[in-house]
Order: C-alpha cells, then structure tokens, then sequence
C-alpha cells in the first residue's frame, strides 16, 4: 500500500517570510502542529518544516523576541520526502532512520501532495490490528459453536 493512498491530503502551507506569530497562528487556526514550508515562486515544492515544538523550544525556551523571526529563522531545511508510491512500510523506515514524525509526500515533480505523520501511521496500525483481533474472534467463536 502506498503512501499516496494513505497520506493526508490537507497541508497547511506557508513560505519562509512567514513571521512567528503568523505560523504560531496558523497553527492554532488549522489545529496543527506543523507547517511546511514552501519554496518562493510557486510549484508547491516543500523546502522546509516547522512545528510548534520549534517554536517553544527555539524561540519561546531561549526567550527570543517571535516578532522579529520568520519561519526561515527556525525551520528544519534539507527536509526528508517520499514520492506517493513509496510502499508505506518504506516511508516508516525512513521516518524511523531519520528521526522524524512527519514525512511530506510529494509528486514525481516534487511537488506537495500530503504528508504522512506518526499519527496517520498508529492510527492505520491499529485499525488492522483491531481488525486482526476480530478476524481471530470470530474463528474462536466458530469453533465454539462447532464444538459445542
């Protein structure tokens, strides 16, 4: 199963002027706890992340004025991408490799297609496991009633 058919397709986007509170409002607005970031001049090319843990832990911990950074100040460039028929256990081990939570799906173009987070991952992981226990349920059930 790839990660095209998995990922979600509702990114919230900025570029890298972005000031701080913008993304920090953003943020709060979309009820996400990222932003990709997109490279100038259109083409929806992801460039670069940041998450609200970036701006408590760089900005906020270290007591630095949000007013006066942008996005580019913060954000996480050389960022890690899978291309939509990347097999979804491949783009596991690469968030796994990589240390990452986040992984943005892109077109052969490299274009913004979605992103698979660690959430979208547990979830998906534990429906076939949920789906897997009621299959095994089902058996023991039958053979009961074979049985019995």
């Amino acid at each position: 199963m790839s990660v095209g058919t998995l990922c979600n397709r509702e990114v919230i986007v900025t570029g890298k002027d972005t000031s701080i509170v913008e993304a920090a409002d953003l943020m709060r607005r979309f009820h996400v706890g990222d932003l990709v970031v997109l490279a100038d001049g259109g083409g929806r090319r992801p460039i670069g992340m940041i998450t609200d843990r970036d701006i408590s832990v760089s900005i906020v911990a270290k007591r630095l004025d949000p007013d006066a950074l942008t996005v580019a100040d913060v954000m996480t460039g050389n960022l890690q991408t899978v291309t939509e028929d990347t097999d979804f256990w491949d783009a596991l081990a690469a968030m796994r490799q990589h240390g990452i939570r986040r992984l943005p799906v892109v077109n052969e173009a490299g274009a913004l297609e979605g992103i698979l987070t660690l959430d979208d991952a547990l979830t998906l992981i534990s429906e076939a496991m949920n789906d897997l226990v009621a299959l095994v349920s089902r058996e023991i059930d039958e053979v009961v009633f074979v049985l019995g």
